[in-house]
């Protein structure tokens, strides 16, 4: 007689998935549970009832590891997403385990941990990088997981993301519109999917316009990195009339800095970002930002990972959604 862990092996699906299959689970796709069944009959395989008894009771456990320092999960941006993503998992019986991570060394020793130690049955993949290592291991790993981003991997993977190439052109298109020609992006570390989809979106509407996309730094996507690229910018001999910022963060330093130097934001020097966090609404004046919103990629990021875990086909969850654009006085538009 067979073992769940080779029957689940021989399927390519994790041993709770094939559990959950074998119980009639509803967030299991029909076909796989039929998929399960038959290949659970060749195999010889029967459960043991205590322990599917007990099974009955559990669900399983989604790891969501934010890319920071270890203790600090000030995020504003994932606020709404981790209540969405949460909320959702736990109506469906499913926790969800909030940890954190620096890039690197340490976040790749916690993923091992957590995949080799049967500590998490699903991951959500968050900041995704160009060239990711977390993705690469998971797909070695067979470990479903659904990214809030793009890579560059070639191998098939399941995203959601917003339109940031789009949504950045189509800002800059307007700031050009309103006389700008020297537009500054103040962006967070191109390595980073989101900030090198933006800066495409960015050069894009520069060249079209004929105008030089040269005005262009990198730095850490904070209010620190913001106030210092800003500052950078702010002592050029012929200074920059817009700032794009990559993120609401970079955008809230970037202002401070202005406001140091004597100008003011929204006539002398726009400013712009991306996230619409809360603080967006009460900077002085209001942030001109976009977003993809929070609250409803966390439930469909918790709704696509259940599908993973279910057996849903990845070329199904593979989502680009455009930005939702929000001009106020920042940029000297809006009310």
């Amino acid at each position: 007689m067979g073992s769940i862990r080779t029957l689940a092996s021989s399927l390519g699906l994790s041993i709770t998935t094939v559990s959950r299959a074998l119980d009639g689970y509803p967030d299991v796709a029909p076909e796989t549970r039929e998929r399960v069944r038959k290949a659970a009959a060749e195999l010889g395989y029967r459960p043991n009832a205590t322990a599917r008894r007990l099974r009955k009771g559990t669900g399983e456990t989604v790891a969501f590891v934010m890319p920071t320092e270890p203790g600090r999960f000030y995020e504003p941006v994932f606020a709404e997403q981790l209540a969405a993503i949460g909320e959702h998992l736990s109506a469906h019986h499913h926790d969800l385990v909030l940890l954190a991570a620096r890039p690197g060394p340490d976040e790749a020793a916690l993923y091992r941990r957590l995949v080799e130690g049967r500590r998490a049955d699903a991951f959500i993949v968050v900041r995704t990088r160009k060239d990711d290592e977390r993705v690469h291991y998971l797909q070695q790993k067979g470990v479903p997981f659904i990214c809030h981003g793009r890579t560059d991997s070639v191998e098939p993977y399941a995203y959601i993301d917003g339109d940031g190439e789009a949504g950045f052109r189509a800002l800059t298109t307007r700031l050009i519109a309103r006389g700008h020609r020297r537009i500054a992006l103040l962006c967070a570390p191109l390595s980073l999917m989101f900030a090198s989809r933006r800066a495409a979106g960015w050069r894009s509407a520069m060249s079209d316009a004929g105008l030089p996309a040269d005005l262009i730094a990198e730095g850490p996507h904070t209010e620190e990195g913001g106030h210092a690229l800003a500052t950078r910018f702010l002592a050029m001999p012929e200074r920059p009339t817009a700032m794009i910022c990559t993120t609401d963060r970079m955008a809230v330093g970037a202002m401070r800095a202005i406001e140091s130097a004597g100008l003011k934001v929204g006539s002398d020097t726009a400013v712009t970002g991306h996230d619409n966090i809360p603080a967006s609404l009460f900077t002085d004046p209001p942030l001109t930002t976009m977003e993809l919103p929070m609250r409803e990629v966390g439930k469909r990021l918790a709704e696509m990972v259940l599908a993973r875990l279910g057996g849903a086909d990845i070329r199904d969850l593979q989502e680009v959604r455009p930005l939702v654009q929000h001009p106020r006085a920042s940029s000297g538009e809006g009310a």
